[in-house]
């Protein structure tokens, strides 16, 4: 895997929401016992996001986006 990190204050408002949206309603991501508006998803992972608890990951070979924890640990090879 060919992979960046990207910090996402570099992304536009549109294109970080964009990136966020896709993650949050990709299919198998949605495992609570309760129903959990799009809206509060989103702004979860935002927050997580500017927070530094999670990072979004470009994959030049899949040109993908995907986001980690910032903890996990397929971060270590990646700059």
């Amino acid at each position: 895997m060919k992979a960046v990190k990207i910090p996402c204050d570099q992304l536009s408002p549109e294109a970080l929401e964009g990136v966020v949206e896709e993650f949050v309603t990709r299919d198998g991501t949605d495992y609570g016992e309760r129903e959990v508006p799009l809206e509060t998803k989103i702004n979860q992972v935002l927050d997580q996001l500017r927070t530094g608890k999670a990072v979004i990951v470009f994959d030049s070979e899949s040109e993908t986006c995907n986001i980690f924890k910032a903890n996990d640990p397929v971060l270590k090879n990646i700059n």
